[in-house]
């Protein structure tokens, strides 16, 4: 079964979306999602102009060897762009494979390990008040788990908030509940680190009591701490029995991480801007993180992030895939069956996408009493509509940066 065909789709119904659609000699189509927030385009030219000329005429059945030839033929390894495209393909044969086999892909990967995944959703508020109605709403929806971001006293707009997302110009529709802006430059966002540290607490003590012990709350520090004020934050929530705090410090530099975990024993996530296994070696070997936070969609693929987590899994480390509304319902759907195969499975992060968007790409799935399935369709369960896509050209857009008080660029 040969590789006949390859197609990169850009369309933009909710937001900027990257899909390779690869087609072979007998009639079988695969997808795989290729988008990188903000830098789309990237991935695009990566994609159509030097990795679809070396894919025509492969055999599709050979996902590891197409896999590693793609990884090490170019020399350049590694970083978001070339992981996003080789995921990008990885996906797409998997899609493919299951197709041909005339089984969901989860089958393929060893079966079901659950009967269906835990995810969490997004509840955030500018006040107190409006984070409560937040996360009623979100239980209304069926969450069982629910990230808590919130606004801080003295700071305009920060990452999180839904209520503080950017809205698309003479349209009044948010940019699907993501925080890019579609245009020209990035908005500008303010950040006061000890600001964040005196009020952060305060706010799920109100949770705590306002919605009782059992609920699994999260919480997205986004890089913004430096590792005492990291470990710091940990120590002051561990009253509230939080499910993780996510991305407490930059993690470029793994040994912070020890000195975060000197200090509190709250569960650590790391790993949204990570690629590959060699950013998680050593956090992993020592120990240092409890869920692997990396989306199938920029981490190689399906082949590679199942060699992260099973490494991760000889240390009791689990599964916490990213899975917002950048993620396209290609993406979600490959998390989805790799989540349900392995046995080291935490949670999966869940934004429900736009009608535009579930249009364009049909899905299988399910979402009951808090619970996702990817469905019981031959591969992964998603189909594009070409004509659909069609109708929604790129748009420019940009995920915010920060600026201190002082006017020094931070990390957002």
């Amino acid at each position: 079964m040969r590789i006949d065909r390859a197609d990169v789709v850009v369309t933009s119904p909710d937001r900027n979306f990257v899909t390779l659609r690869l087609e072979t000699d007998e009639g079988h189509i695969g997808l795989g999602d290729a988008t990188l927030n903000g830098r789309e385009l990237a991935v695009v030219s990566y994609l159509r102009d030097h990795v679809v000329p070396l894919l025509l005429g492969r055999d599709a059945h050979n996902i590891e060897d197409t896999w590693q030839f793609l990884y090490r033929s170019a020399y350049w390894r590694r970083g978001p762009v070339t992981m996003a495209a080789i995921a990008a393909v990885d996906v797409a044969l998997w899609d493919i494979k299951a197709k041909a086999a005339g089984m969901p892909l989860y089958q393929l990967l060893g079966g079901a390990s659950r009967t269906g995944l835990l995810a969490y959703g997004h509840a955030s508020g500018k006040s107190t008040e409006e984070l409560f109605d937040s996360v009623r709403k979100h239980q209304a929806e069926g969450y069982k788990a629910i990230r808590i971001q919130t606004g801080v006293p003295g700071l305009k707009s920060i990452y999180g908030i839904a209520s503080n997302a950017t809205f698309e110009a003479n349209k009044g529709s948010r940019y699907d509940h993501e925080p890019a802006q579609r245009g020209a430059s990035p908005a500008e966002e303010d950040w006061d680190t000890r600001s964040y540290l005196r009020h952060v607490p305060t706010v799920f003590e109100a949770v705590r009591n306002e919605f009782g012990p059992e609920l699994p709350l999260l919480h997205d520090g986004h890089h913004r701490m430096t590792p005492i004020q990291a470990a710091k934050l940990g120590k002051s929530l561990e009253p509230y029995d939080l499910f993780w705090l996510e991305d407490c410090t930059p993690a470029e530099n793994p040994e912070a991480l020890r000195l975060v975990r000197q200090h509190t024993t709250t569960p650590l996530a790391i790993g949204e801007i990570f690629n590959t296994v060699w950013d998680y070696q050593q956090i992993i070997r020592e120990q240092l993180i409890d869920y692997v936070r990396s989306a199938v969609t920029h981490t190689g693929g399906i082949t590679h992030l199942r060699k992260v987590l099973d490494y991760a899994s000889q240390y009791q480390i689990k599964s916490g895939m990213h899975g917002p509304t950048d993620i396209s319902p290609v993406g979600m759907a490959a998390a989805m069956h790799l989540g349900l195969s392995i046995h080291n499975f935490g949670i999966q992060e869940y934004m429900k996408h736009g009608a535009k968007t579930d249009q364009t790409f049909r899905q299988s799935f399910t979402w009951q009493d808090g619970m996702l399935h990817p469905g019981t369709q031959p591969g992964l369960g998603v189909e594009l509509d070409i004509d659909e896509a069609g109708k929604y050209p790129y748009q420019q857009a940009y995920l915010p940066y920060n600026r201190l008080a002082d006017g020094t660029v931070h990390d957002w």
